[in-house]
């Protein structure tokens, strides 16, 4: 195939292999039809110069372009114009559950917790063009930023708005994030359904036992993958805020995260459990899940053809009644 242009049956194009052959065979013939007489002058023969005899080749060339032409016609040359249409035959719906309490502003993933987590998780929606996704904000209590959509800028603006602050109550409330998740997702008609929860703490808050929204989580059939965010050992975090300043006062401070729940959360819902102590492995972990959760999309592909041997015919056939003509008018007394 040339560009939008093939062949349908290119097997034809061995015969252009006896194009050769006929003009050897051309020059051949041409030589044992010339006779040669030999004398001393042709002064007398010579009369005004006509360019006539030497064009009589040009019949041969005609015949030789004519057959090529009809070479090439039997090869079928089609126009192709393929267009493609895709359909979305299996969708996702996904949630994010962000632990948004300060100790998410600790320094151990660059530049903190919370904005290494928007950086990953904001490549990781623009690659989820098929999918709705909806956002969860939760500390010591949980509420949801945004509900599920497939308007990927309106998740993206939610994201960046993402920031530490303290109307929300303080702690750490898995199941509170959990069971809102959930909640954004039970009545979902998607085929899939997915909560992706992160946490840097322990579960030390809320009124509602982790298990008990793993469970429920199971009910409805959605899956839930974890993530433990924070270095292993001690790491740089907010201990205390300056009253003159109101910003935070760091120290370094052992990471705890409790890896029992979120495993224990991950296979209670079918998903998995994964821990990122720094913003690469971060970034392998949603590329993972990107990988682990595909969407299926079916693609049709509609090919329109236009046959075009037709032209060639033709033209092959002007040039042979061009031939015809000229050998039985001009060049009669030639050849």
């Amino acid at each position: 195939m040339i560009g939008n242009l093939e062949f349908n049956n290119t097997e034809f194009f061995w015969l252009l292999l006896l194009l050769p052959l006929v003009i050897l065979w051309y020059v051949l013939k041409n030589k044992k039809q010339t006779a040669e007489l030999r004398i001393s002058s042709i002064k007398g023969f010579k009369t005004g110069k006509s360019v006539v005899p030497k064009l009589k080749h040009g019949l041969f060339i005609l015949r030789l372009l004519a057959l090529a032409l009809l070479i090439v016609a039997l090869a079928r040359p089609q126009s192709v114009d393929v267009s493609t249409k895709t359909k979305t035959t299996r969708g996702i719906d996904i949630v994010m559950a962000i632990d948004v309490s300060a100790s998410m502003l600790a320094k151990d993933l660059l530049p903190n917790r919370l904005e290494a987590l928007k950086n990953v998780a904001s490549e990781f929606i623009k690659e989820r063009p098929n999918d709705r996704i909806g956002l969860v904000e939760y500390a010591g209590e949980a509420y949801t930023k945004t509900p599920i959509t497939s308007d990927k800028a309106i998740v993206l603006r939610s994201l960046d708005d993402i920031k530490y602050n303290t109307i929300i109550e303080g702690g750490t409330a898995i199941g509170m994030g959990l069971a809102t998740s959930v909640n954004r997702l039970k009545d979902s008609k998607a085929k899939s359904k997915v909560i992706i929860l992160l946490t840097d703490g322990v579960n030390n808050s809320g009124f509602i036992d982790p298990k008990i929204a793993s469970e429920l989580a199971q009910e409805y059939g959605v899956k839930v993958y974890t993530i433990g965010i924070g270095t292993n050992g001690m790491a740089l975090s907010p201990v205390a805020i300056d009253s003159r300043t109101g910003r935070f006062q760091y120290g370094r401070v052992k990471v705890e995260i409790d890896e029992a729940l979120l495993k224990d959360i991950a296979n209670t819902t079918g998903g998995r459990y994964f821990r990122a102590t720094n913003n690469q492995k971060l970034e392998e972990i949603y590329g993972e899940i990107n990988k682990l959760e595909k969407t299926e999309v079916e693609e049709f592909k509609y090919s329109n053809y236009d046959e075009l041997f037709r032209p060639l015919v033709i033209i092959a056939g002007l040039l042979l009644l061009l031939e015809l003509l000229l050998r039985n008018t001009i060049f009669k007394s030639f050849v």
